[in-house]
């Protein structure tokens, strides 16, 4: 009894002290961010690999030119972003072919990759031309968030879809996500169903994000992963009703659709670059009042993730400091 004791107190001062450590480190993070909110990366650019010039892009205050947008954050994806890519392009091509009013653009954002994803995504540039799918150059490596915002912010679509490099979750799942923004922009346009509306009413002027879910899978994932993922998934999940409130059962699934209007108000405000910045985009979507939906999607794990058991634990404590920098900035919030 005496050495359970003693084993039980030695694994508590354990815990205290590495919390102690993640404590220290996350009010450092926290402290940094605030003073250094700006987003000093790269312009953001596109080549045409044709001339090879490079020009800016457009951005998210312009009139919608394409109908949907897919924003691709790739950091180190030589190995999965081909088949990703193929399977992407193909959805869309035979779409476009089946309705002719139809557009749509690739956005592959590079962040700051070291290996050859930027000559794989130039592959694809070459094969379907410059207007269909696009690349754009981060120059160093930022984090997964601030790809997704440079993406946003200088897309075309009515529609903004996000979705990771790796293929995940099958492409074919936008139409869920995209059939349930325009049941619920109709209900809400205030034109109802009058004639007027069918000439005045675009998707895009409607502030509305779905995210996409992998929540109906979670109870097959507890049965058959490591405890301390479960743990962490847990303790995650409790975190993000804390500082985002709830809502979304599945904040961090890669795939995620916003309308123009809403990419706008969100993609222009956000500050997290790395990780967590989902939950800063439930916590936006609160705060400017714009509606979210979830619906189910199918995802499969690949092979080659980044994600380790440090990056996971600092998500869950990051997510629960990353409120300090906005509690002190929100009348800087863009309107």
């Amino acid at each position: 009894m005496g050495f359970l004791l003693t084993m039980m107190e030695l694994l508590a001062a354990l815990i205290l002290i590495v919390l102690f450590g993640l404590v220290s480190l996350i009010v450092f993070e926290a402290y940094r961010r605030r003073h250094n909110n700006a987003h000093v990366g790269a312009p953001a650019i596109f080549e045409d690999p044709k001339s090879l010039k490079k020009v800016p892009c457009p951005y998210i205050f312009d009139p919608a030119e394409k109908y949907l947008s897919l924003i691709i954050p790739a950091f180190n994806e030589e190995h999965r972003l081909p088949g990703a890519l193929d399977e992407t392009m193909n959805y869309l091509q035979q779409r476009a072919a089946k309705d002719k009013s139809f557009s749509y653009e690739v956005l592959i954002v590079d962040d700051g990759s070291r290996d050859g994803t930027k000559r794989v995504a130039f592959d694809f540039v070459k094969k379907y031309g410059v207007d269909n799918v696009r690349v754009i150059l981060l120059g160093k490596n930022h984090g997964k968030g601030e790809a997704i915002r440079k993406g946003m912010l200088h897309s075309r679509g009515e529609l903004l879809l996000m979705l990771d490099a790796d293929g995940a979750t099958k492409v074919t799942d936008l139409e869920k996500l995209e059939n349930q923004i325009h049941v619920v922009a109709r209900k809400d346009d205030h034109h109802g169903d009058s004639a007027a509306s069918d000439t005045t009413f675009r998707i895009s002027d409607i502030p509305l994000v779905v995210f996409g879910s992998r929540a109906h899978l979670e109870e097959k994932a507890l049965a058959t992963r490591k405890w301390y993922r479960n743990f962490l998934m847990k303790g995650f999940h409790l975190v993000v009703i804390l500082t985002a409130g709830p809502g979304i059962r599945d904040t961090q699934c890669g795939f995620k659709m916003f309308t123009r209007s809403a990419a706008r108000k969100l993609f222009t405000n956000i500050r997290l670059k790395r990780w967590c910045f989902d939950v800063e985009l439930v916590f936006l979507c609160k705060w400017f009042g714009i509606p979210m939906l979830e619906i189910s999607v199918n995802w499969s794990e690949i092979p080659g993730s980044k994600e380790n058991f440090y990056s996971k634990l600092k998500s869950v404590y990051l997510s629960f400091f990353f409120m300090q920098s906005h509690g002190q900035d929100m009348q800087f919030f863009r309107l």
